[in-house]
């Protein structure tokens, strides 16, 4: 008889960090927004003498910039060690040279990403995929995760197929929105870590380690004859790498009862038209769809994990055989490109083995930018309508022409749940105390809780928004309040 599973209220920096720790013998680290309490919380837990599953202390280093994290990581997986970071944005743009030739000697290691914006025509530290999509030349493996649950179970996923595939993976989760957002989650034991864990792949990884008694040549100059010949050595382990993440998503499964796909659909089983999206957002589509379905709408998601190396008979295997449309939400802009990253996988996949569907793409989100039900509803219009490809949505375009408008105003959450809005002042105390009540009610009772905290960036002085939600079943509003029960002005 399974135990009743013990909950705790975390968010999703501080859950991801846990497992990283866990694996991990070296953490190099630089602090960037919204990555830098990973980071902080395995250097605290080092400091305290806390041990790994290997029973170890992990060695934490802080660099000088990510640059150097990442060429620390580098040096620790070639002398032999499981290595770790964790970052964002411009810092992992300093880790992408790093990271081709850490893909290319087939180091595995991890690298946790809280996803946000580029400093493009301005700085943000608000979250969106352009970091994450301007390194998926690199060679990493990249899977994605939605929710702070998810963002726990699928860096455990990580850590265990990187391993055993000899693939680097990227984890990356929306930030702020995953990653500072308190849920209630169980978490997983350093004892359940080590029972997933099959040592004999650590021994391969240490066995190539370099060491003065087996001298050997890590890697050389190679010139025309051979670089291309070497370049495509990889393949099969590229084409085996989707099988080895579903081998540990099928054992996470029996070790926990939490099941994962690397592609799942979500919706009427008869859907006409789909989103394909990845990230947080597919968490509010998915409660809109549970909304829309009810009043007979033919609709549904198709949610993507595993976005490298992208698997397209799985991914074609989800898609119902009924759909006729499909429209592709990117969090991310290619300035030039006719479509966004994910939408040209989309077109391509579907092009040799789907023919004729009608599929456009869209933007949406980009720095955190509000994506709701209401925006979920007006998109799936556009699609019905047969409206145009490269659109954008959560925003007034009067300039180019591309938004959509939001012509409904829809309440998609569950009956009952309380909602509660507090207004404050960057260092008055309020974002604390609401992180200490969201958690005393997480704790206190069987109730499932959300609590978000939308800051500007001007630390004390600027103003804060505490949003907190708590209510009977699991919370998937993915977006700011709107409608509140309680309001306070602090």
């Amino acid at each position: 008889i399974m135990k009743k599973p013990a909950y705790i209220n975390t968010d999703g920096n501080s859950a991801v960090a846990n497992i990283a720790y866990g694996f991990s013998e070296v953490a190099a680290i630089y602090p960037i927004t919204p990555s830098s309490d990973m980071g902080e919380r395995a250097d605290g837990w080092a400091a305290e003498g806390r041990k790994n599953i290997f029973g170890e202390r992990v060695d934490v280093t802080q660099m000088q910039s990510e640059g150097g994290a990442a060429g620390a990581i580098h040096g620790a997986l070639s002398a032999g060690a499981l290595a770790t970071t964790f970052t964002a944005s411009q810092g992992l743009m300093l880790m992408v040279p790093n990271m081709f030739k850490i893909a290319g000697e087939m180091l595995p290691t991890v690298f946790h990403v809280s996803a946000r914006s580029l400093a493009c025509q301005a700085l943000s530290i608000f979250g969106d995929h352009s970091d994450v999509m301007a390194t998926r030349g690199t060679g990493f493996a990249m899977l994605c995760s939605s929710n702070v649950q998810e963002a726990q179970d699928l860096a455990v996923v990580s850590h265990l197929a990187t391993l055993e595939s000899k693939i680097p993976f990227l984890h990356f989760f929306d930030g702020f929105r995953t990653s500072h957002s308190i849920q209630k989650i169980i978490p997983m034991s350093y004892d359940e870590l080590k029972d997933m864990l099959d040592m004999k792949y650590v021994e391969e990884f240490r066995a190539l380690a370099l060491r003065p008694e087996a001298p050997m040549c890590k890697v050389g100059a190679q010139n025309p004859d051979v670089y291309f010949q070497g370049r495509e050595t990889v393949n099969k382990y590229y084409d085996a790498c989707p099988g080895i993440v579903k081998k540990y998503m099928k054992l996470f499964a029996e070790k926990t009862g939490r099941n994962y796909k690397l592609y799942e659909y979500i919706g009427a089983p008869d859907a006409d038209k789909i989103i394909i999206a990845m990230g947080s957002a597919t968490e509010t589509i998915e409660e809109t769809i549970n909304y829309l379905t009810k009043k007979g709408e033919r609709v549904g998601l198709l949610k993507l994990r595993l976005y490298r190396p992208f698997d397209v008979e799985d991914f074609i295997h989800e898609i119902p055989g009924s759909v006729k449309k499909i429209v592709v939400l990117d969090r991310t802009k290619e300035p030039g490109a006719i479509g966004e990253p994910l939408y040209m996988d989309v077109v391509t996949a579907m092009a040799t083995h789907r023919p004729g569907l009608h599929i456009i793409g869209g933007r949406y989100g980009l720095s955190s930018k509000e994506f709701t039900p209401s925006m979920v509803k007006a998109v799936y219009d556009h699609l019905e309508n047969n409206g145009w490809h490269n659109f954008t949505v959560g925003i007034n375009d009067d300039v180019t022409n591309k938004s959509i408008a939001v012509k409904e105003d829809i309440d998609t959450e569950q009956k009952g749940i309380v909602r509660c809005k507090f207004w404050g002042y960057g260092s008055d105390g309020t974002v604390s105390a609401n992180k200490n009540a969201i958690k005393i009610i997480g704790d206190s009772t069987d109730l499932f809780v959300q609590g978000y905290f939308q800051y500007d960036s001007n630390k004390s002085g600027g103003w804060t928004i505490s949003h907190l939600r708590f209510g009977k079943e699991k919370i998937q509003s993915e977006y700011l309040l709107n409608k509140v029960d309680f309001v306070a002005l602090h």
